[in-house]
């Protein structure tokens, strides 16, 4: 039987979330689809891979061994297609809030025929994405594990506090870091953990407290009931281009190049 890479894909990131709507999210693709999709598989494989019930998702014994020998598996199939230079695709990761369109599009006018594509990463997998191969250059956020990858820094921007419209800082025109001390922090590394901008946006909106974000993120995901306020006294968050140091292909250098300059 060969198997299907994507579908593959699609179970790991269900399995992973243990949810299909944000599976689904993360895919890009419709939550249908995606069912339909681990069903084939299922069918496939002649077994059940998740119980579904009332009380959520889970992973059958079956599901845990596929889980298991899959992830390995993927990262395999990426790397090789990597090392034997698909020469006709090029990809950018990109973190929430970061306006990479000017330097893909200069990329992609110097090369007809080449695809460039874009892939929006988190806290939790923006390194993990140049090591699998997902992408060939990433803007990441630092600070981040550095090791297996260079890096040239692009740029600083400030950070501010994110906080609800009725919060009693709101209409400051900045603050410092001693004005939050008493405040609950909603970050990525918080249990149960917020998987993206999106959730921790919604957490301060509902249950209050401040987020830390980068002036760009801030204000890219602007709402009416949450405002953003310049912290005077924290360290900005640095951006910076990164890969992996054991590929060096006349495209990366290109792309550093046209990153650096835009």
């Amino acid at each position: 039987m060969d198997l299907d890479l994507r579908k593959l894909r699609y179970f790991v990131a269900v399995a992973e979330q243990l949810n299909f709507g944000r599976a689904a999210e993360a895919l890009h693709i419709a939550q249908p689809v995606l069912s339909r999709q681990i069903r084939a598989l299922e069918t496939e494989l002649k077994v059940q891979l998740f119980d579904r019930s009332s009380k959520g998702t889970a992973l059958t014994p079956a599901g845990v061994q596929l889980l298991e020998d899959a992830r390995p598996l993927l990262t395999q199939a990426s790397a090789l297609l990597r090392r034997v230079g698909v020469a006709d695709t090029f990809t950018v990761g990109f973190m929430p809030g970061l306006i990479v369109t000017p330097a893909v599009r200069q990329l992609a006018a110097r090369h007809a025929g080449l695809q460039v594509d874009v892939l929006r990463t988190t806290w939790e997998d923006q390194v993990e994405v140049i090591h699998d191969g997902r992408v060939d250059v990433s803007y990441v956020r630092l600070p981040v594990p550095l090791e297996g990858l260079r890096h040239v820094p692009l740029f600083n921007e400030p950070r501010v506090a994110v906080l609800s419209a009725t919060h009693r800082l709101a209409g400051k025109e900045s603050v410092l870091e001693s004005e939050l001390a008493g405040e609950r922090r909603v970050q990525h590394t918080d249990p149960p953990g917020f998987r993206s901008v999106e959730e921790k946006l919604e957490h301060v909106a509902m249950h209050g407290g401040v987020a830390v974000l980068p002036l760009s993120t801030a204000t890219f995901y602007s709402r009416e009931d949450l405002v953003h306020v310049p912290i005077e006294d924290i360290a900005p968050n640095e951006v910076a281009l990164a890969w992996a140091a054991h590929r060096h292909t006349p495209l990366i250098a290109e792309f550093i190049e046209i990153a650096q300059q835009v």
